[in-house]
């Protein structure tokens, strides 16, 4: 009787839209997208440690208006989603990574573009032009000091407000996947945010434009976050000493994040890492999170635990792969129906209203125990960085 109208005849959830795109995938893409580093412990418990927090519902509440909206990279978002970097686009589906923004725009979320997107930074901000939502660039610098200038300039030039700098990426991890399937870009498929003058096919051969810079250190941050217009995010950082180190770089804000499990494996679940990072950071620097998040729930658990934004990665290219631009909507509409559902019955009008103790975890006794709910850190954004090494 009170039951939401369907919006797609197979696909009512992301589960199901992962196991329909994932049929349209040939074997060497699905992989690619869906696994990660080695034995893949990470990639899965991403998801499952969601399901090791549990929700506390308030009732009685009048909840007869909910407002999901928020605020991210100074732009009003339809709720607190976003789209992570996430390469090839084009790979699952023709409409590519601007079939995603538009999407992206026509429902009022922001989208990170990766480096090594399949259309250009100009393209995709494009698809965006006056609907209010904000673009961000990503990149993982590499050892060309010009390379890594044009991007960022480029990104300037399209109107990008974040930089999204990689810190987790020295190296490429062991993705066993792409062994197996001798995996590299289609020779029909480029990417354009690098260079037209590369190989982009040939994944092997050293070239400084395209090698990780494995010198990356915390002076180099600094230097980049005073060169660029644009607000810097570091996104890859899992512990509370990083974020600590993060907060006095002077950067806008850090994205908990593990590569969705694509780079070292054993790597705590981002959902696990957030709250000793948000406990650290005390409201001195945006953090938002990325990784396992497939569910409305999901992203009420990341708000509650203390993150002011989430991400997903995978969850657009299994919309690209169902339905093109219509499957990346039908996604975005998925999370957004289940997430005001759980803020409507949890008992909270809006997103300042979700707390730590909306949410219990499983004790050493076996029980369920409410968490216990943040300080108010406001006035305390300017005051002195603990020694997180004394709490650890």
């Amino acid at each position: 009787m009170n039951r939401k109208a369907t919006r797609d005849s197979v696909v009512f959830s992301i589960s199901d839209l992962q196991r329909e795109a994932s049929q349209k995938l040939s074997t060497t893409v699905r992989e690619y997208y869906n696994e990660g580093a080695m034995d893949l412990v990470t990639v899965k418990d991403n998801t499952a440690a969601y399901d090791r927090l549990r929700l506390r519902p308030r009732v009685c509440v009048d909840v007869a208006k909910v407002d999901a909206s928020t605020e991210c990279f100074g732009s009003k978002v339809a709720f607190p989603l976003g789209f992570s970097p996430a390469a090839m686009h084009k790979l699952a589906h023709k409409d590519g990574e601007c079939g995603t923004s538009r999407a992206a725009a026509k429902f009022g979320i922001n989208m990170l573009l990766s480096q090594y997107a399949t259309d250009s930074i100009g393209d995709v901000t494009a698809m965006g032009a006056g609907a209010g939502n904000a673009y961000g660039m990503q990149v993982c610098l590499t050892e060309d000091p010009a390379t890594n200038t044009r991007l960022i300039r480029d990104a300037e030039a399209a109107g990008c407000k974040s930089l999204v700098i990689t810190v987790d990426a020295p190296a490429l991890g062991r993705r066993l996947n792409e062994y197996r399937n001798n995996f590299s870009l289609p020779k029909h498929l480029t990417f354009p945010n690098m260079g037209a003058d590369m190989d982009h096919s040939d994944v092997v051969t050293y070239d400084p434009r395209k090698a990780y810079d494995a010198a990356l250190t915390w002076t180099k941050i600094r230097h980049i976050a005073a060169t660029t217009t644009m607000d810097v995010y570091l996104k890859g950082v899992q512990t509370a000493e990083d974020a600590l180190e993060a907060v006095r770089c002077g950067v806008a804000g850090i994205i908990v994040s593990n590569h969705g499990g694509r780079q070292v494996d054993s790597a705590v679940a981002t959902i696990d890492a957030l709250e000793e990072i948000v406990d650290a950071v005390q409201g001195r620097i945006q953090v938002h999170i990325d990784g396992g998040i497939r569910r409305g729930s999901d992203i009420f658990k990341a708000l509650a635990l203390g993150a002011d934004h989430c991400w997903v990665g995978r969850v657009p290219i299994w919309g690209l792969a169902y339905n093109g631009e219509e499957g990346v909507s039908l996604a975005i509409q998925l999370l957004y129906d289940e997430f005001a559902t759980t803020m409507t019955l949890m008992g909270c009008t809006k997103i300042s209203d979700i707390k730590r103790s909306h949410l219990s975890r499983m004790g050493p006794d076996g029980g369920f125990h409410k968490l216990q709910d943040l300080p108010d850190w406001s006035s305390k954004v300017a005051g002195p960085i603990l020694d997180v090494h004394a709490r650890l």
